[in-house]
């Protein structure tokens, strides 16, 4: 494992960069448009790509194409997962002037939470040579079933985590401000947006089954894996509002996706027998999204068949 040094002046930059987005450059709610959103994404892809050149440098080419092709995997399932932002959002009837907050702390909880699950993933793939096959058949199996499955569903009334607070916390009947707890007459109330950041981070945890073996199956390095996963987390809310009219006309980046993950899957799987050469299996990641996206233009849904917007309250 690299020294502890770099992951404390990583962690350091990433609570910067937090701190400054959220307190400076969103300090007032607003609603972000489609300029304020592209300009701020086109800034964490160039913040990823100048990190990518600085790994190069440092742990060499290897090392680079690892995070690059972590870094695009990555990228791509949070556009695919988007969709259930958008659904989430409409659900609760979440105004867009609040969804960025919600979406920077849902960030920061999907950061913590995939860093445990990373090392701890690392740490037992070292341990247990046999893990690296269960987890090519679960990357082929995910593959497989995400191709056949259906558009993303959200039932918020039936996940755990919401029904509990639901049951046990005192919850205000609207929103309040862009507030997640509120006081009233003396007595601390959640409001219905902490039940939003509930079900966001749930669902992250949800995600992270799908693309942390994926990344896990490119390195073994853990801080190649982290910071490739870091990288493409902070510019999700960005790529959020960049693509949120339009996430509708990638629907076949989900085959694209399944297609991704099946071939991480069989690479994994024939490791001990045949080496994919990392070059290679960066061009064929890069060729399926490219394919997977001019398809979806070239041949797009029916109106009827769209999804609804997000809500702009």
């Amino acid at each position: 494992m690299d020294s502890i040094y770099f992951w404390i002046i990583f962690n350091a930059f990433v609570i910067v960069l937090l701190i400054l987005d959220l307190f400076v450059f969103h300090r007032k709610e607003h609603e972000v448009k489609i300029k304020e959103a592209l300009l701020t994404s086109l800034f964490w892809i160039v913040l990823a790509l100048g990190f990518n050149v600085l790994i190069y440098f440092w742990k060499g080419e290897q090392s680079a194409m690892e995070f690059l092709t972590g870094y695009l995997i990555e990228k791509s399932l949070s556009v695919d997962n988007l969709f259930v932002f958008i659904l989430i959002f409409n659900y609760f009837k979440v105004p867009l002037r609040y969804q960025h907050n919600l979406l920077f702390w849902g960030v920061f909880g999907a950061l913590v939470l995939r860093a445990i699950f990373i090392l701890l993933g690392v740490a037992l793939i070292a341990k247990f040579h046999f893990l690296i096959y269960i987890l090519g058949a679960f990357l082929v199996y995910t593959g497989v079933k995400m191709a056949f499955s259906k558009d993303n569903e959200v039932d918020p009334e039936h996940n755990p985590l919401v029904k509990w607070a639901s049951k046990h916390l005192r919850i205000t009947k609207t929103a309040v401000g862009g507030k997640f707890f509120t006081k009233i007459d003396g007595k601390w109330f959640a409001t219905p947006l902490f039940l939003v950041l509930i079900m966001i981070e749930s669902t992250d945890v949800v995600f992270a089954a799908d693309s942390i073996p994926a990344i896990l199956a490119i390195s073994k390095d853990p801080f190649i894996v982290y910071t490739s996963n870091v990288f493409a987390l902070l510019g999700l809310r960005a790529l959020y509002f960049a693509l949120a009219g339009i996430m509708q006309l990638f629907h076949y980046l989900h085959y694209g996706l399944s297609l991704i993950l099946a071939f991480i899957g069989v690479k994994l799987l024939l490791s001990d027998i045949y080496h994919i050469d990392m070059s290679y299996a960066l061009m064929a990641v890069g060729a399926i999204l490219a394919i997977s996206v001019a398809a979806s233009l070239l041949f797009p849904k029916k109106e009827s068949e769209l999804p609804e917007p997000p809500i702009k309250q």
